[in-house]
């Protein structure tokens, strides 16, 4: 039986979402249906699906759920955190312009500005293998100021040093002389899907430009690379102010494929780190699955 499902097609810095609210009618989708309204040539086409649920507590106003391309749940989303704060306000379901919402990896607030973008507080990073999923098991291993590097060997490519961060997501980063000749596909493949990674984990490729400016491609989990990427943005600034490239606690300008993303982060380990970016609606439609 065929169900109505309506829409909102979203996007921040080309990182591309649907999102369906799900505050009314609960949502229990398939993996299959999940993918099928991902796919670009079958169904709407985006990154991620992003799912706005009622608050399950007096602690929260949302819940919010992202499955990926590949019809995978996740836990975090730091683009889509922005375009469902923005989605909530645009539709009458808040007033707010502080959300707190929660996801599968805890508790995040978006703050919608007057211009229209919006800074998500995306909690504090963590940098311990095992809250990264990792085995780093007999790897090489080097001390880059504060940060912990690991050395990974793919086949047919360059041997290169990793530095893993959870941002509620796990994350692998790594330093690239010239990012747009970089085989970001092969080797993002290859170390997304590396035994080593318990969860499988989302793939940062970082060309520094400036101590305050750096240039990013990402290769998502379960998404292949995308055109931004919110917490691999967080997870890049992260690792680049623990190895001392990039100056702790200044905005620092993260250029994507599909736009620029504003991360501060004062180095602290327990302080949170503060992304701003754009939210922008692209359509809204109804489909049939």
């Amino acid at each position: 039986m065929a169900m109505r499902l309506t829409f909102t097609k979203m996007q921040g810095a080309g990182n591309d979402f649907v999102v369906i609210d799900a505050t009314h009618t609960p949502m229990a989708l398939s993996p299959a249906q999940w993918r099928h309204l991902a796919n670009r040539r079958f169904g709407v086409g985006a990154d991620q699906i992003l799912l706005v649920e009622p608050a399950d507590g007096p602690d929260v106003d949302f819940v919010y759920r992202i499955f990926n391309a590949d019809g995978h749940e996740v836990e975090q989303c730091g683009n889509g955190a922005r375009c469902f704060a923005r989605f909530v306000r645009d539709k009458g379901l808040s007033e707010k312009s502080a959300i707190r919402v929660r996801t599968k990896s805890g508790v995040i607030v978006p703050t919608i500005h007057a211009d229209g973008t919006v800074t998500v507080d995306m909690g504090a990073p963590r940098f311990l293998p095992e809250d990264v999923g990792f085995d780093s098991t007999g790897l090489p291993y080097r001390r880059d100021q504060q940060a912990d590097l690991w050395q990974l060997q793919p086949p047919e490519h360059a041997a290169f040093w990793i530095c893993v961060v959870s941002m509620g997501n796990p994350h692998a980063v790594q330093w690239v002389e010239r990012l747009e000749d970089h085989p970001v596909e092969q080797v993002g493949a290859w170390c997304e899907s590396n035994p080593r990674f318990r969860h499988r984990v989302n793939v940062g490729f970082v060309q520094q430009r400036s101590s305050t400016e750096i240039a990013l491609r990402v290769f998502e989990r379960g998404a292949g690379e995308t055109l931004a990427c919110g917490t691999g943005a967080c997870a890049a600034v992260v690792a680049g102010i623990r190895r001392g490239q990039l100056a702790a606690a200044a905005p620092i300008e993260v250029v994507t494929r599909g736009g620029r993303l504003t991360i501060q982060w004062s180095g602290n380990e327990k302080d949170h780190v503060m992304m701003t970016g754009p939210a922008e609606p692209v359509f809204d439609g109804v489909m049939e699955l």
